[in-house]
């Protein structure tokens, strides 16, 4: 993601139908928000046996209520149509599951949408809904490593989430569309789902508009037909993804297919209104990725792409896997970072979120490395001055490797921090093993997830140095640090 463009502007919006401040603390205190309920579920004997009952969140400090407990999510089937005139969805979403405990109820993370119907493994089940959370009590128990199917219809007008810092991520409506991007916790306002980073999947979308318009979402695109006035497109992200980077964006836009030398299929979607300004920047899209490619490894992904649209009160970019989605016209500098985040995020994902700068600091990091080797000025020189700062500046505000949520979750800390972290690290321990790291984690993590101990460990392994001083530094140290 790009920091923000406007203080406490990072992502702006506010819920269809809730006041912000109210929308604020819904999304920190998971209270109910203003929602149809399905039908009631008592549980056999009035309560599910102890243990057997899935944890209603994945225990993320920063997010309690985010993700769900007692299952783990292979796949996403979503088929989905949306009329923009009427800002109506209507859903299926059938999710591939594996029981990691023996379950008798079990969470989904969905908000202000009505369900309708919901069955395990093709009978129908009994549902509620407990502010964001869709509970889920099946016919009979599910033994802890058996998979099942569970099938939720459901319909309504969605809408972005607010989060702690006032901005907006999820269903974001447009003029001619929607801008869907679900950082941290904006899945839930367009499907039922696990939505932890902890807990990735593959994903079919089956997305269906009104004829003119393109829908886009993750992956490669596997086929479209136009019949009765509307347009189905039919998408395949094969591998892992964290819900939070699944995208179903609608719009009208310009597109275009195109394979690159190394096999990447690309798909860029622009809205006509950013084509101009978009073409200079995305044409530089296959030489980003060979660059990435060379410092990071090979590109973890079958598809690549860009998706420009026209969303002025949004504020952000977001780093939607295979297909980062922007707000407008994106720079170089954003592109080169949202790209980064392939590695860097996408494929190697967060366990916990307190861990976002091994997201935005490398992916910034990435930043300064291709101005570096682009004519700009050095990474070096990019620290100095940031290290110029005075100890009073909001760069020093709180350390980057535990911000503490909300507001700071995505500040500048974070961001140019985290990169001076590692610009820390490529300084004590040289650019031959500096690089060998960094792609030692892309491979040794590739569609999986990594910790920032994780990290300093391969650091250390790789370097033969001890380097806990300099990352209590450079990421746990309060304020400015004594010497760069």
């Amino acid at each position: 993601m790009t920091p923000p463009r406007q203080p406490a502007r990072r992502r702006t919006a506010v819920l269809a139908t809730v006041p912000v401040a109210l929308a604020a603390l819904l999304a920190t205190t998971g209270a109910a928000a203003p929602d149809a309920t399905g039908p009631a579920a008592p549980e056999a004997g009035g309560r599910a046996a102890p243990g057997t009952a899935g944890a209603p969140g994945a225990g993320d400090a920063y997010f309690p209520l985010s993700g769900n407990g007692g299952y783990d999510v292979r796949h996403y089937d979503l088929t989905l149509r949306y009329r923009p005139a009427a800002r109506r969805l209507d859903g299926t979403a059938v999710l591939t599951a594996r029981a990691t405990q023996r379950l008798t109820r079990f969470d989904l993370d969905l908000s202000g949408l009505t369900v309708t119907r919901v069955t395990v493994d093709g009978r129908p089940a009994r549902f509620t809904r407990d502010g964001r959370e869709l509970v889920v009590t099946p016919r009979t128990a599910r033994a802890k490593g058996r998979d099942f199917r569970v099938t939720v219809a459901y319909h309504g007008t969605p809408g972005p989430v607010t989060d702690p810092d006032g901005s907006a991520d999820g269903w974001i409506p447009t003029d001619d569309g929607a801008f869907v991007a679900g950082e941290p916790q904006g899945a839930m306002t367009w499907f039922p789902a696990n939505g932890h980073p902890r807990d990735k999947a593959s994903y079919d979308f089956t997305l269906t508009v009104p004829r003119g318009r393109t829908a886009v979402a993750n992956g490669v695109l596997l086929g479209q037909h136009t019949a009765h006035g509307e347009t189905t497109f039919r998408w395949c992200q094969a591998e892992p993804m964290a819900a939070y980077l699944a995208t179903a964006t609608v719009g009208t836009f310009r597109t275009e297919r195109y394979t690159t030398r190394d096999g990447i299929q690309v798909y860029n979607a622009v809205d006509p209104r950013e084509a101009r300004a978009a073409a200079p920047v995305l044409k530089k899209l296959p030489s980003v990725l060979e660059w990435e490619s060379r410092l990071f490894g090979p590109y973890p992904f079958r598809a690549a792409g860009s998706l420009v649209d026209h969303a002025p009160d949004v504020g952000y970019a977001l780093e939607t896997q295979t297909r980062p989605v922007y707000d407008s016209a994106p720079d170089l500098g954003t592109l080169v970072h949202e790209s980064a985040h392939q590695w860097f995020g996408d494929s190697v994902s967060l366990t916990a979120w307190k861990d976002i700068w091994l997201n935005e600091g490398f992916a910034t990091y990435a930043e300064w490395l291709y101005s570096e080797q682009h004519g700009g000025p050095s990474a070096q020189k990019t620290f100095d001055a940031l290290y110029a700062r005075p100890a009073r500046d909001g760069l020093w505000a709180y350390p980057p490797g535990d911000p503490g949520g909300g507001e700071r979750l995505f500040g500048t800390p974070v961001y140019e921090r985290g990169a001076m972290a590692l610009h820390a690290l490529r300084r004590a321990v040289g650019d031959r093993d500096f690089f060998r790291v960094l792609r030692a984690w892309a491979d040794e993590h590739r569609g999986g997830h990594g910790t920032t101990a994780g990290f300093v460990g391969l650091a250390e392994r790789t370097s033969g140095k001890r380097l806990k001083g300099l990352f209590d530094t450079w990421l746990y140290t309060r304020g400015k640090p004594d010497r760069a």
